[in-house]
């Protein structure tokens, strides 16, 4: 996948990956509970990403899929269920309906999974390079989730040797090949697995539309001592400075806040409490690029940005342009992305007393490109 979260976290449609999975399996009235299997150090960030519901267990993975799947089982063991599926968080696609399936298909099977026919051609890479035509009609792609009776897999599992393809693979070896009854049901092409950075942006299209997000940020800043004042990170020339804890960059504060919110993760002050002497005089690139940091680790990018700067003086139009340089780089998008207005409020209240400096921002957040 790259750089960035497993691909289990990744927001699809600005919901984690696992998350899809989850939701559908609670929309399901046929499942009594779900155990989802996570690496150790991963259990304490997954919470946050569940909902809170009884039914959700949580279990530690393995080094194996097998192991993985054998903790799952041990965390249901005080239910004794009748049924278990076992589904890859990284099949996003899932849906009551496919589980119904499955569990329709049990009623004559040891085990049952979605399947899909070949329809592209199918060519075996020989030692000596040459390709050679295999014959697709008799085979399938086998998906998740695979349903199973609860007791045949249980002594599947403690039968397994090593580590198995799929989880079907430990039924055949259990009961033998020619012996284990498996239904297939049909599969679709949402059920896709994600395993490369391309396949969420495909798997964006089949099941979500695009996840845009908009946030709105507000700052204010008093006229102190100064001979100048710093706005979307230029310096502007002025009998006064301006007040605050860091550089006190209004457009820059304003910005950075309506990135965070569109992010749902909080605001500046969360951030960089005023409290902390580590950020007196700081720049407030600082700030900016710590949010940009945050929401592409999200899968997110700053898609466009608008800065609205209130106040009398200085004049911003002949620093427009510096401004809006300065917060493309800042942002990491093309200058075309980002304007910078400037109004007055007509000699009215603190802003028309020449008390101070505001500013507002407006940001869409989208998929960041792969």
């Amino acid at each position: 996948m790259g750089e960035g979260p497993a691909k289990q976290y990744r927001l699809l449609g600005g919901r984690p990956v696992l998350l899809w999975s989850v939701t559908a399996a609670l929309a399901c009235p046929s499942i009594d509970q779900i155990v989802v299997v996570v690496p150790a150090q991963d259990e304490d960030f997954v919470r946050t990403l569940l909902p809170d519901d009884h039914r959700i267990r949580l279990a530690h993975g393995g080094a194996t899929r097998t192991d993985s799947v054998r903790s799952g089982l041990a965390a249901l063991s005080d239910l004794r269920p009748g049924v278990v599926l076992i589904h890859d968080a990284a099949r996003p696609g899932l849906t009551p309906e496919v589980i119904c399936e499955l569990l329709d298909a049990l009623a004559e099977a040891d085990a049952a999974a979605p399947a899909l026919t070949m329809t592209d051609a199918v060519k075996e890479l020989g030692e000596d390079g040459r390709l050679r035509a295999v014959p697709r009609d008799a085979l399938r792609r086998i998906q998740t989730p695979q349903a199973f009776r609860a007791d045949t897999l249980l002594r599947a599992i403690d039968q397994a040797e090593g580590a198995a393809v799929d989880d079907l693979a430990l039924i055949e070896a259990s009961l033998g090949s020619d012996r284990a009854r498996i239904a297939l049901t049909r599969g679709r092409a949402e059920l896709m697995k994600i395993t490369h950075a391309e396949d969420l942006a495909i798997a964006e299209r089949l099941l979500a539309s695009p996840s845009f997000r908009i946030g709105e940020g507000f700052d204010v800043h008093a006229f102190g001592d100064g001979e100048f004042v710093t706005l979307c990170g230029v310096e502007i020339p002025h009998s006064r400075g301006l007040e605050g804890h860091s550089d006190a960059d209004a457009g820059w504060h304003a910005l950075t806040d309506a990135i965070l919110g569109a992010a749902a993760l909080g605001d500046i002050g969360d951030h960089f409490p005023p409290s902390d002497p580590t950020w007196k005089g700081a720049s407030s690139l600082i700030f900016l690029a710590h949010a940009v940091k945050l929401v592409r680790a999200m899968g997110l990018t700053v898609v466009n940005a608008d800065i609205t700067l209130m106040c009398e003086r200085p004049k911003i139009a002949p620093h427009r342009e510096a401004m809006r340089s300065a917060t493309a780089a800042a942002l990491g998008v093309s200058v075309s992305m980002v304007s910078v207005k400037a109004t007055t409020t007509e000699k009215l209240g603190f802003l028309g007393r020449e008390e101070g400096i505001a500013a507002s921002a407006s940001v869409l957040l989208g998929p960041a490109q792969t």
